[in-house]
Parts: structure tokens; sequence; C-alpha cells
């Protein structure tokens, strides 16, 4: 995979986190194909730019909602005109300083190139709780806290 074409994919999942750090719904929504699918954190299912942006809003009118540390794990194109990227993330709530593990999550996103631009047809924001092996929530944190030195 040739370097741009992994730039390309990075910076379309890099501007879709920017957007929910800012708290901007229309900003998020608009990196979104068409009918591009969205299932957030506690399984809500929203697709396309307007039912996204609808979702969002409200959200960030009404919560303080805690920014993303994110760390892309791998990008692997489909074809040309396609990628997934994976990444894992953690979330530092309103007020403190450090990642709140209980909230770890695996995001993956699905990037399609139509005509010239780069959208995302599915993101998906798992929790990554591990059940029964703490040592892997702990392992996960600890990567994602060495990007806040």
């Amino acid at each position: 995979m040739n370097t741009s074409f992994r730039d390309e994919i990075e910076n379309l999942y890099l501007k879709l986190i920017d957007a929910w750090n800012k708290r901007q719904a229309q900003g998020m929504a608009e990196q979104f194909a068409e009918q591009g699918v969205q299932i957030g954190f506690d399984g809500s299912k929203v697709i396309g730019q307007e039912e996204i942006l609808s979702h969002l809003e409200p959200i960030f009118e009404q919560y303080p909602t805690a920014p993303f540390v994110t760390k892309v794990k791998d990008i692997r194109p489909l074809g040309t005109d396609a990628a997934i990227l994976h990444a894992i993330a953690g979330m530092i709530p309103p007020g403190k300083t450090d990642i709140e593990p209980t909230v770890n999550a695996h995001q993956t996103l699905v990037a399609v190139k139509k005509d010239g631009d780069w959208r995302v047809e599915l993101f998906q924001n798992t929790p990554a709780q591990f059940h029964g092996r703490p040592e892997l929530v702990e392992e996960m944190t600890d990567e994602l806290r060495q990007l806040l030195r």
C-alpha cells in the first residue's frame, strides 16, 4: 500500500475524531458517505449524513462529551477505492487528566473513494472491556496513555 493511500485514509479518520473532540456534529456528519453508517458505543445505529447530524447534535448540546485519544493500528486496502482502518481509543472524561479504562474502544472505519473524495461508509465504536481479562484492558490503557506524554 502506498504512503499517500494510507495517509488519505488516516486523514479521513483523524478529521472524524477531531470533529468529535471539538464537539462539531456537522463536521462529523460531513465525513460520511450519503448512506454511511455510524454505530455508537451504546449500539445505536444511524444511517446517512442527516440522521448522523440529528443524532449527534443533541448529544453535544446536552452532554459534556469526553475527547478521544486514538491510535491507528492498521489500515488495509480493499481494492483501489476502499479501505478498512482499525484503531484503539480511550477517553478522558471532562475535568479529568487521565484515560478512563471502562470506556476504551476498538474503532473500525470503512472508507470508500467516490468522485475523488474519501468518505466513511461505516464507523463503529465497540467497547473493549475484554471480560475476564483485565490485563488486556490495562495493556490497551497503557498503550493509549503513552500518547498523552
